[in-house]
């Protein structure tokens, strides 16, 4: 593409005949990065970053009232670093914010930046080795205290720290971080990194104060005051906090962005489940936002009728999917059940695993359960679309399920129910308690009935399945059962944090806390190879085929993907709420404002 054709393509841009979006993507097909291709429209007079600050239209800050958010799983902690589960991402984006967000186009956008560091404003080095960050001037904590570089570095010492046991641990401990100037930072990176933009960005790069937090790191950090009551930089200041319960916030007046926040108050309340959710901003109006309505979509369209509110549905990264586990949860060892040190007697037999992906019948969990909330899928990956890997596929087969079974030596009884070596094959099947979870569960028990393997069903309370609780042997961490079912969001629109969840050496474990991405404890040479030299492959196109490899080899085994989830929340009628499928549901929380 020559310089004659690249203009061409930015002025069908601003004559509408282009989206912005199909910009990035054919600048993605020729190597360019989103965030350049962004830079690029910027440079040439077309909003792209600040697109959904262009769209904010109250003319000051305040006055709004109070902004009441329904999110049926309670947060149980306010420190993003330990935030298992999405609601307690949420909860820390009320009051924590990183130095960039990711936008709905997969573009990053300044928050506690600057400015995005690119190659051609010296931020980027040619070797791909080091990318220099500049703090906004004059942002201030909640308590007064300026924000500096110190509390850059900090963070990254502090997440780094294997004694935090932070669950962002993967996101800083390859890379060195130092201080500039006191609003500059240099992040270093001992070999070629493209993907830099991990650390410090979206959910897992909410910067947190030294002041406040340098007293209890490492094997000190549960002890900090502050993971219970937050200062953060965010456009609300904390107030209070019931664990399991509601997180309420009032307006700082001293937010960075001008005219914001609208709203005077914030209301995050717990607890419930997703149809009473959806019912109480669709139908009665009670609340202005209802997260993640995992909700069938015909009951959303009967609660629709009500005129209170929408369903918003925004596609990104989040999979449902199913995990077999690699290893044995029903041996303890070391006083550890499901530990590395025991493998499982069906599903250590890729022939078994492959059996169960034939069993679930994906097209009809997606057409009476999900309907426009949710597409079947064979990827992990399901975009940005150079990451989506074309040569992966589904089916429903309990023939050939059956099949396979027979040839790993599985033979079914007098009662129908296989067994080998004297042993059963009996399943616990495990999940949050959540209307299209226990329709799902029910779709695959029956279809491996026919196969010959017996399923027991268990379903958990989502705020103790998603718990923070490292004592809880209930938690999806722990994965103390044969299956399990969730869903997680791919919240960058770059798919190496979300790939580290299949790699070795981040298998949750006693040891670490069960804070390791790895839940299945599945564990693959030729994947932790393919994800090692997509880390240090600076060419794009290459880059992106080591990553589709990386995908392929994780849903061959024991990862099977179910449904590409929508994003779907209750919107009230008047309530103007952007938000991204790449990042948090509130990480443009300072824009969300009220029609008049």
């Amino acid at each position: 593409m020559d310089e004659r054709d690249l203009r061409g393509l930015i002025g069908r841009v601003k004559s509408g005949d282009l989206s912005r979006r199909g910009f990035v993507q054919r600048m993605l097909a020729v190597g360019l990065s989103a965030p350049l291709a962004g830079l690029m429209l910027a440079g040439n007079g077309v909003a792209m970053a600040a697109d959904l600050r262009a769209a904010y239209k109250p003319a000051k800050a305040g006055g709004g009232g109070a902004l009441r958010l329904l999110w049926w799983q309670a947060p149980t902690l306010i420190n993003p670093h330990f935030a298992i589960g999405t609601k307690d991402q949420e909860a820390s984006r009320i009051f924590y914010e990183p130095l960039a967000a990711w936008d709905p186009d997969g573009n990053l956008v300044p928050v506690l930046a600057a400015e995005i560091p690119s190659k051609e404003n010296g931020g980027l080095a040619a070797d791909g080795r080091s990318v220099v960050w500049k703090i906004k001037p004059g942002v201030l904590w909640h308590d007064g205290k300026p924000l500096t570089a110190d509390d850059l570095v900090f963070t990254w010492e502090y997440a780094r720290d294997p004694a935090t046991a932070a669950v962002t641990i993967g996101s800083y401990k390859d890379c060195k971080v130092e201080k500039i100037d006191d609003l500059s930072i240099r992040i270093l990176f001992d070999k070629p990194t493209p993907y830099w933009s991990d650390a410090f960005v979206g959910t897992v790069g909410m910067v947190i104060p030294k002041h406040l937090f340098a007293a209890y790191t490492g094997a000190k950090s549960r002890e900090a005051p502050q993971n219970l009551a937050p200062v953060g930089t965010g456009p609300y200041r904390f107030l209070e906090f019931r664990p399991g319960d509601i997180v309420r916030g009032e307006r700082n007046p001293n937010y960075h962005l001008p005219n914001r926040p609208y709203f005077d108050s914030v209301e995050m309340k717990g607890g419930g489940d997703a149809v009473s959710a959806a019912r109480a901003v669709l139908q009665t109006g009670e609340y202005d936002y209802a997260w993640n309505l995992l909700v069938e979509d015909e009951v959303l369209k009967r609660l629709e009728t009500g005129g209170k509110g929408r369903v918003d549905v925004v596609y990104g990264g989040k999979l449902e999917f199913l995990l077999l586990n690699a290893t044995d949860p029903n041996v303890e060892v070391d006083g550890e059940r499901s530990s590395l040190k025991t493998k499982h007697p069906a599903f250590s037999d890729p022939k078994v695993c492959r059996a169960m992906n034939l069993l679930v019948d994906r097209k009809s969990i997606q057409d009476y359960i999900y309907g426009r909330t949710g597409r079947a899928t064979a990827n992990s990956v399901n975009g940005p679309e150079r990451f989506v890997s074309k040569g992966t596929s589904f089916a429903f087969d309990p023939a050939k399920a059956n099949a396979l079974l027979d040839e790993a030596g599985w033979m079914k009884g007098s009662d129908g129910i296989r067994a080998k070596d004297g042993k059963r094959l009996k399943l616990l099947f495990q999940t949050s308690i959540n209307a299209p979870r226990q329709k799902t569960q029910a779709i695959i028990k029956q279809a491996a009935a026919k196969a010959g393997i017996e399923i027991e069903l268990k379903s958990v309370t989502g705020s103790v399945f998603f718990s923070s609780d490292t004592a809880n042997p209930d938690t999806f961490p722990h994965f103390y059962a044969d299956m399990e079912m969730y869903a997680i969001s791919m919240t960058q629109a770059d798919p190496s944090t979300w790939l580290l969840q299949y790699v070795s050496w981040e298998a949750a474990t006693k040891e670490n806390k069960w804070q390791g991405r790895n839940i299945s404890r599945w564990r693959n040479a030729d994947y932790d190879a393919a994800y090692k030299a997509a880390q240090a492959e600076l060419d794009p196109v290459k880059r992106a085929a080591l990553l589709i490899k990386a995908n392929d080899l994780a849903v061959s085994e024991n990862i099977l993907p179910l449904i590409h989830r929508a994003e779907v929340s209750g919107v009230s009628a008047k309530l103007v709420a952007p938000r991204s499928g790449w990042d948090n549901d509130l990480s443009f929380l300072p824009e969300w404002s009220r029609e008049a």
